[in-house]
């Protein structure tokens, strides 16, 4: 049997207002998102996308991280596509192996049972 453990969150941003003093500049929130440039830009890795209620909505991978979480959130073709008002907490986990981010994508898909992933989904 194999044992897989699935690595904790390097980061975990999620919506809120923008705080900011007289003299910082705006961020245009993006969703509700103003924290993409804590993510990693040049790191590959997992992103995990969840709901106010803690439920996992999508687990997805990528080569650039802060590159792939945005795109999900521009794109026509996203899976979360219709659900990103949804989407209240974003988890990044760095894995640079592109092997280990395909295991650890697929299993976290399955072992906690991502409500809007379709592909490599053997639990339903």
């Amino acid at each position: 049997m194999i044992k897989i453990e699935i690595p904790k969150p390097d980061l975990t941003i999620v919506q809120r207002q923008q705080q900011r003093k007289e003299d910082e500049p705006v961020i245009t929130p993006i969703y509700g998102f103003i924290d993409f440039h804590q993510i990693p830009r040049d790191k590959g890795g997992l992103i995990l996308f969840y709901n106010r209620s803690d439920e996992l909505l999508f687990v997805g991978k990528a080569r650039k991280l802060r590159q792939r979480v945005k795109k999900h959130f521009e794109d026509n073709v996203s899976p979360i596509k219709h659900h990103r008002e949804e989407v209240y907490k974003i988890e990044v986990m760095v894995v640079e192996d592109p092997m280990d981010r395909e295991i650890y994508e697929t299993y976290m898909i399955n072992k906690l049972q991502a409500k809007y992933n379709v592909d490599k989904v053997f639990f339903r």
